[in-house]
């Protein structure tokens, strides 16, 4: 019961996190101007619930290599610095919220999502999440589906009902930084637990992964920084 408990509030944070600033909130926040805030979630939640199960079952899958463990943890502890840095460059819409549809309200957010969600950082960390937690999947799944919710329904209430925009900077550099804890926790234990390394090796890893996060968070951000210049000056 506690492991399940762990993998559910580890899923929920580490979804909420992803999400901010992400594509699939922006959306969250632009379709809540066009239609009510209950349909658009309802609308998250259908498609969640569809992208995040298989994501579930893709990541649980790989677990049942037993010879490569090792391996699928390692990746899946870098995997979530990888989010991090994937937070700090953020999203941007590509015009999902404006394609022309047939359907309701809820089945044009709910179809939307589904397709942004492909590929997005939240799924893959929600691969990630299964491979980390392979006996919990159910868990796994209620956890990253409330924290879409909680993140998009915050989206929703802060950019739209409030009419105040989100500090996008502070709340990506917050969430990317957790990501990255994360990971580098996730990194000792594997090194630890499944590499049996001792206490230099491990050590010696963590600075160059570090020197490595650190270098290409700082790129991301100058790249970000002469983008802003070049947008001022226009």
């Amino acid at each position: 019961m506690q492991q399940n408990i762990i993998a559910f509030l580890f899923s929920l944070g580490a979804v909420v996190l992803a999400e901010m600033g992400d594509k699939t909130q922006l959306l969250a926040m632009a379709f809540a101007a066009k239609y009510k805030a209950a349909k658009v979630l309802i609308g998250v939640l259908i498609a969640t619930v569809l992208n995040h199960a298989l994501a579930v079952v893709v990541g649980n899958y790989f677990t049942r290599f037993s010879s490569a463990q090792a391996f699928i943890q390692a990746a899946a502890a870098l995997s979530f610095i990888f989010f991090g840095l994937w937070t700090i460059r953020g999203d941007k819409l590509d015009g999902e919220d404006k394609k022309a549809t047939k359907f309701g309200a809820v089945l044009t957010v709910a179809i939307a999502f589904f397709i942004a969600e492909m590929g997005d950082k939240t799924q893959l960390a929600t691969i990630a999440l299964a491979a980390k937690f392979p006996q919990t999947p159910g868990f796994i799944l209620m956890g990253t589906t409330a924290g879409m919710l909680i993140a998009d329904g915050i989206g929703i209430i802060i950019g739209v009902v409030m009419c105040k925009k989100i500090p996008e900077r502070t709340i990506k550099l917050i969430s990317a930084a957790a990501f990255i804890l994360f990971g580098f926790i996730g990194c000792y234990q594997v090194s630890k637990s499944y590499f049996n390394l001792n206490a230099t090796y491990i050590i010696i890893e963590l600075l160059i992964l570090a020197f490595v996060t650190l270098y290409a968070a700082l790129k991301i951000l100058k790249k970000d920084a002469k983008k802003a210049l070049a947008n001022t000056e226009k």
